[in-house]
């Protein structure tokens, strides 16, 4: 068996880094719901320089939403979403995650394992294929520059699984990744899943649905200058360095507000724990989302996440469009 996540674990740095800075607090959606230090990466990492293990801090391990919004500020440059994921290998696994790791050991069928013609293949993630009519436009989009797939197996089971830390079946890893190998592009839509992938084929170039629509000039042309474009945070952050030469040339040519604050960090519109990953807890992200939306004179919001369209059309009147939907024959729904 593999774990993904200890592909990221090549710097030499860990908790024991951690000079207390504080800058990781400021862009920490858990420390803004919760104002408990124990609950932020800082928090975790004194606890830990101080003797503490994986079980001593449970909570505040299973509370991290992996937003990685931390990694880009912090000065000692420690890969904070991969500790955190090796924290949560040390903990008894949550019993939500039996069945699903059990399933993952079985053989897959064989339409799973055929190689994928294509020049791109799209994995989708489970809230993009719960949406058929904006699945079908992303597709329509990305067959633009070449012949554009929907990968028959999108990796959401290995996705949740890399939320809890879990190792990923030897067997299953190989079955999702072979119709992959070859693919010239990759898009993704879980940001977890991304990171974890890139360094696992080299040889693709993998980028998210939020840099794979924004970058055409169908999309870009419908951008308005009293839009809000939120940004999906994991991906964005998962190639900081990259991407905020991108989009900050999104911006220049928009002209639209963007959920970046003063450092350039992606403020995550979904903040959510591993137990509500889970189904366990119930999802609360209005706090995030209002503190996204305070002050800010917009008359419409632009995700690039389906899941940031639900939670923001729970909490907000404007319209809330999928990047795809700007680009569509105006029937859509906002």
């Amino acid at each position: 068996m593999l774990t993904l996540a200890k592909s990221t674990l090549r710097a030499p740095r860990d908790y024991s880094a951690c000079s207390g800075c504080n800058l990781c607090l400021l862009v920490c959606p858990v420390w803004r719901r919760t104002h408990d230090f124990s609950m932020t990466p800082h928090g975790r990492a004194k606890a830990l320089q101080f003797g503490a293990d994986a079980s001593d801090i449970a909570a505040s391990v299973q509370s991290c939403t992996l937003c990685a919004a931390c990694e880009p500020v912090c000065p000692e440059e420690i890969p904070l979403v991969a500790m955190t994921l090796d924290l949560r290998r040390q903990l008894p696994r949550p019993a939500a995650m039996a069945d699903l790791l059990a399933a993952m050991e079985k053989p897959g069928s064989p339409s799973a394992a055929m190689a994928v013609p294509s020049a791109t293949v799209l994995l989708p993630g489970t809230a993009l294929r719960d949406r058929p009519s904006t699945l079908a436009r992303v597709r329509a989009l990305l067959q633009e520059s070449g012949a554009a797939a929907i990968g028959a197996d999108d990796g959401a089971d290995i996705a949740l699984a890399l939320e809890a830390g879990a190792a990923i079946p030897q067997r299953r890893l190989d079955r999702f990744l072979r119709p992959l190998h070859g693919v010239k592009k990759i898009v993704v839509a879980d940001g977890l899943l991304l990171r974890h992938m890139q360094p696992l084929l080299p040889g693709s170039k993998i980028i998210g649905v939020g840099e794979a629509l924004s970058g055409l000039a169908a999309v870009r042309s419908a951008l308005r200058a009293n839009d809000l474009y939120v940004i999906e945070a994991r991906a964005y952050h998962a190639d900081y360095q990259r991407l905020v030469r991108y989009y900050d040339s999104l911006r220049a040519a928009a002209g639209c507000a963007f959920n970046l604050d003063l450092q350039r960090i992606a403020i995550p519109a979904t903040a959510r724990s591993l137990p509500q990953r889970l189904g366990l807890d119930a999802i609360d992200d209005g706090v995030q989302l209002r503190w996204i939306l305070q002050g800010r004179k917009v008359t419409r919001i632009v995700v690039e996440s389906m899941e940031d369209r639900a939670a923001f059309q729970g909490v907000s009147a404007l319209p809330v469009v999928h990047l795809a939907d700007l680009a569509d024959d105006g029937t859509s729904s906002v």
